[in-house]
């Protein structure tokens, strides 16, 4: 993906194994733990692109969030917070060559930031 592209949209569940079967039935997704990521179960749309997880919910994770996938985070962090929003959690690594943060733009909305790639196989 290229920077800008929407990567992943995370969905917080109070139940994962019921958020499974919900969004499964609903939308067909293919929604599995992969090794490395147990308590995290990933989900997969028909088209085969689309994807995401499903999160525990908690008092500061109660919306879907999308995640964008960018060239640098730390540089995009930077731009966030020259331009009025700020970093709710710094840069942090999901693989070896992977990482995520988060941000709070102007309007209070939660976006995630992604950098790299995963090895999900």
């Amino acid at each position: 993906m290229a920077h800008g592209d929407i990567t992943h949209i995370d969905i917080p569940v109070s139940d994962l194994e019921k958020g499974a079967e919900f969004y499964g039935n609903l939308f067909g997704w293919q929604i599995a733990e992969l090794p490395g990521y147990e308590g995290y179960p990933m989900w997969q749309a028909p088209n085969k692109i689309s994807g995401g997880g499903l999160a525990p919910r908690d008092g500061e994770f109660t919306q879907p969030r999308s995640y964008v996938e960018v060239d640098s985070i730390d540089d995009t962090l930077a731009k966030v917070n020259a331009s009025g929003g700020e970093t709710v959690m710094e840069k942090s690594p999901i693989s070896e060559t992977s990482w995520w943060a988060t941000f709070r733009d102007p309007d209070g909305n939660v976006v995630g930031l992604y950098e790299g790639t995963t090895d999900a196989g």
